[in-house]
């Protein structure tokens, strides 16, 4: 289907281009969502008497969008989660917990600007993109630790999971002694 963009989309063009789209996406995504109209002559007339609306909205909701990132960008927001000795959470963090801690933070974040490609599962300090508007996006860092102490710890720097390292002879004698105990067992 071809549509008229209403607004930039990423990875799919700028406003006012004419793009063919999957019909699917123009009718789920773009056409409901006030991104694009269906490209026919009267929505290409349309589109043409209120470009220049269309453009002035663009440029406040960017300017607007801009201040907010200057505030957001380089903020951290600390979660407490459970977690196991490894640092393996039991459960995740997803974009709608971040967004309610960026929320609770100060700055009004919709769940669907948050940028999160896959849970956070782990503890650590996790760097996520906030895309605030198409062309303005910001980063913050989410701290995930077990304790508020730990946060502090993890936001110093410091290691808080404790790697049990062990020497590659160490591994090798273990290794062998399962191997003797085995066939031990096994000559019986």
């Amino acid at each position: 289907m071809d549509v008229i963009l209403l607004e930039r989309v990423a990875k799919l063009g700028q406003m006012g281009e004419r793009v063919r789209v999957k019909d699917g996406f123009a009718r789920n995504f773009l056409l409901p969502r006030g991104k694009a109209l269906r490209a026919t002559e009267a929505n290409a007339k349309k589109f043409e008497t209120q470009r220049v609306q269309l453009e002035a909205r663009n440029l406040e909701l960017k300017a607007e969008a801009a201040k907010v990132a200057e505030g957001l960008d380089g903020q951290s927001f600390t979660m407490i989660r459970q977690a196991g000795e490894s640092g393996q959470l039991y459960g995740s963090v997803s974009s709608r917990d971040i967004a309610e801690a960026i929320t609770a933070g100060g700055f009004s974040v919709a769940r669907s600007q948050i940028a999160l490609r896959s849970p956070i599962k782990g503890i650590g300090l996790h760097e996520v993109p906030v895309e605030l508007h198409p062309e303005v996006e910001s980063k913050v860092t989410i701290n995930v630790a077990r304790s508020p102490e730990e946060a502090e710890r993890q936001a110093k720097g410091e290691e808080v999971l404790a790697r049990e390292e062990t020497s590659m002879d160490e591994l090798g004698l273990e290794v062998g002694a399962a191997l003797a105990d085995f066939e031990g067992d096994i000559s019986r």
